[in-house]
């Protein structure tokens, strides 16, 4: 008689698991549980993924489901649920999906009727926050900012310009990179907080200004896997803006990098003033 799968039921369900961010300790009973029943367990990269599962003593059978071949994987997926199986989705660490892969297959099972079902865990984004001092009531995650081009003065600017706490995923290689490219646009006492190795053996909170992050920094070469939080915005208050305000902005990297129109319409917003105004000193009418 041929063996019948973990979970057989007429159609399987999908688990979106989330796995330790860096201490093994911190996965839970109901995600080493759920690894261990499902009869399929798609991994991001499954030679990171078995050095968890060792250490949970999980036998569960990998297939690697990452941005290559999402798409193709996911019909395959579906096949398996629909025969009854039950499949759990990790990333390397932390939450699936959360500036992760798996966003197109549970968007196509969900299409399909598969039930989801989240299995919460640890998160470096809730983490770095809960941690770092700053205001949470409100917070937007920007994920990691795109390495050069118009968009990514774009992003630099939206940071710059929000009123909310804004937490952004960074490499160590290029952290000192974007906090140059952020500070000629942050005011000169908004506060930064650098999450760095969370849960690690050396976890690190630094806080401070932009210069001093910069200075200690540059100093101190940054290591392992960072999470970057900007604080809100300062509230403005504002005098007489003088056309030689709107062009010392305009002057400046970020701005010079964005198209004409694009550049009124951030400055506009920034000072305060209207963006035909700022528009015609661009084109010099």
């Amino acid at each position: 008689m041929e063996s019948q799968p973990k979970h057989q039921t007429p159609t399987g369900q999908l688990f979106v698991v989330a796995t330790p961010i860096g201490n093994l300790g911190d996965i839970t009973y109901r995600a080493v549980e759920t690894l261990k029943n499902v009869d399929l367990i798609a991994a991001e990269d499954t030679r990171t993924s078995r050095k968890l599962l060792q250490h949970c003593g999980i036998s569960t059978p990998m297939i690697a489901v990452h941005e290559h071949n999402e798409e193709y994987a996911a019909g395959k997926l579906l096949q398996r649920l629909q025969q009854g199986e039950s499949i759990a989705l990790i990333s390397d660490a932390g939450t699936p999906l959360i500036s992760d892969p798996g966003y197109r297959l549970v968007r196509k099972l969900r299409s399909e009727g598969i039930r989801i079902t989240p299995i919460p865990g640890a998160s470096s984004v809730l983490t770095a926050l809960c941690a770092a001092g700053l205001p949470t009531d409100h917070f937007r995650f920007e994920g990691f900012l795109p390495r050069s081009g118009a968009s990514r003065s774009t992003a630099m600017q939206r940071v710059a310009e929000s009123s909310e706490t804004n937490v952004i995923l960074e490499s160590p290689r290029r952290l000192l990179s974007s906090l140059k490219n952020l500070q000629p646009l942050l005011e000169e006492v908004r506060e930064l907080v650098v999450a760095r190795e969370l849960t690690k053996l050396h976890e690190e909170f630094i806080s401070g200004t932009v210069a001093e992050l910069i200075a200690h920094f540059s100093e101190h070469a940054p290591r392992g896997e960072i999470v970057l939080i900007v604080a809100p915005c300062l509230p403005k208050v504002r005098g007489e803006i003088h056309d030689e305000d709107i062009h010392a902005l305009l002057e400046t990297a970020v701005m010079q990098a964005l198209p004409p129109s694009a550049r009124a319409k951030s400055v506009a917003k920034e000072l305060g003033v209207s963006k035909s105004r700022v528009y015609d000193l661009i084109t010099g009418q």
